[in-house]
């Protein structure tokens, strides 16, 4: 940052909300006053829309009883084909390589259990040692399910600084041993973005199949799985996408696997018009679908109906340029107000491989935490020392961005932070 020409003024702030074209669909959620909401990436805010949509549905249960399978304005059989074809635009996959279904861990163990074939040698899993700790936990235990041991058959690509990892190093670690990979499409911690399309290219390059946990970063940035050619991919929706906490999830199959038996077949994974035939002969999809298992929640996917049109009317190039410039801003705002107390950027700085959130260090990181809460600030905290704050760009806003740095520097300054334990709490 150019300290000459940056301005850290509360008036810049309120000047680029002037200019942000997106800065109407904040009143689309609904936003605490006197909160300033930077957690959007641990559980997004809900908005009218979703309210309406669930309301609907609970009204469609009311109405329709039994039929409400088959009858009303979103009927429940074909609910979760319907929302696929809705969220596929956001990581330009085709409609039917999308199903809204499970949750991610359990869409990950569908996936692995269905492309992991360990045959000869090539017998391993690469993962990295920075991922979230549920997918390492559906990783080993589908090793165990298959003989293996995990200590010796789950590779996890180390980090060089306990923040990031180096492309380079997960692609030297792409051995002849290996069978697939799963890593996460951003890191949940530092949120650095992986070059998903070189990893891919790679991959194959070598004959194994690569899959993605996309939960950090659907609706946040834009993919392009239709040219990038990823094998599959996992996620939630209630993150960026504001699904509401526990919403239903989602997975992408590339359609060049259509057809591939599902490791864990599931009644909902049938061809629609052979399901209710009752056989015990499973037919299945002839698309991502057939990757369902059990009965979609239906009053849990609900709020994602009405979610997902604001990203339809908004576009996701645009989110994103608007969420590179709050983080950025930020980050400026960060080294102007805070560089003399202690703080320092867990998070890459490039924007090519920043994600939808800041990630700060500090040794004081938790009661910090509860400091910004005290002042009406919400952050997430991450053991053993950071603070994610993440400015979502259908709800947050330049002067939230500044208000919030701006309280943070008074924490410091008037040493807020020490009345609390520099102790997590249950939900960090």
């Amino acid at each position: 940052m150019n300290e000459k020409i940056f301005d850290a003024s509360y008036e810049y702030a309120r000047s680029l909300d002037e200019q942000d074209e997106l800065s109407t669909f904040r009143s689309e959620f609904y936003l605490k006053e006197g909160t300033i909401y930077l957690d959007g990436n641990s559980l997004g805010l809900l908005s009218k829309r979703a309210e309406k949509a669930l309301l609907e549905m609970l009204d469609s249960w009311k109405e329709y009883g039994i039929d409400g399978w088959t009858e009303g304005k979103y009927p429940w059989f074909t609910l979760s084909e319907h929302l696929g074809k809705l969220v596929a635009p956001l990581i330009h996959a085709s409609a039917d390589e999308v199903i809204v279904t499970g949750s991610t861990t359990t869409n990950l163990h569908q996936m692995v259990s269905t492309f992991y074939e360990p045959v000869g040698k090539k017998t391993k899993i690469l993962a990295d040692e920075l991922t979230f700790p549920s997918d390492i936990y559906s990783l080993q235990s589908q090793l165990l399910l298959r003989g293996f041991n995990p200590d010796t058959h789950l590779i996890r690509v180390k980090s060089r600084d306990g923040r990031l990892l180096e492309e380079e190093d997960i692609i030297a670690a792409m051995s002849d041993e290996v069978a697939l990979i799963v890593l996460p499409s951003v890191l949940y911690r530092s949120g650095q973005v992986l070059d998903m399309k070189r990893l891919t290219e790679e991959a194959h390059k070598r004959d194994i199949i690569i899959g993605f946990d996309l939960c950090h970063s659907i609706g946040a940035i834009p993919h392009y799985f239709n040219e990038w050619d990823v094998d599959f991919a996992v996620w939630c929706h209630y993150k960026y996408l504001n699904s509401g906490p526990g919403g239903v999830g989602g997975l992408y199959v590339n359609k060049r696997h259509f057809g591939k038996k599902p490791g864990l077949a599931g009644w909902f994974g049938s061809k629609k018009e052979k399901q209710f035939d009752m056989e015990h002969l499973f037919t299945q999809a002839a698309n991502a679908g057939a990757y369902q298992i059990g009965t979609p929640h239906v009053l849990s996917i609900a709020p994602l109906i009405g979610s997902i049109g604001m990203f339809e009317e908004a576009g996701i190039e645009k989110i994103r340029n608007k969420s590179l410039h709050m983080t950025s801003y930020m980050m400026n705002l960060i080294s102007f107000k805070l560089k003399d107390y202690g703080f320092s950027l867990g998070n890459p700085v490039e924007e090519r491989r920043r994600g939808g959130h800041i990630y700060l260090e500090h040794t004081e990181a938790a009661r910090i935490c509860k400091a910004l809460k005290m002042n009406g600030v919400i952050p997430d905290f991450r053991a053993p020392n950071g603070i994610r704050l993440a400015p979502v760009a259908l709800y947050n806003s330049f002067e939230d961005v500044w208000k919030s740095i701006d309280i943070l520097k008074e924490i410091m300054v008037k040493e807020q932070y020490k009345q609390f334990e520099n102790k997590r709490g249950v939900i960090a």
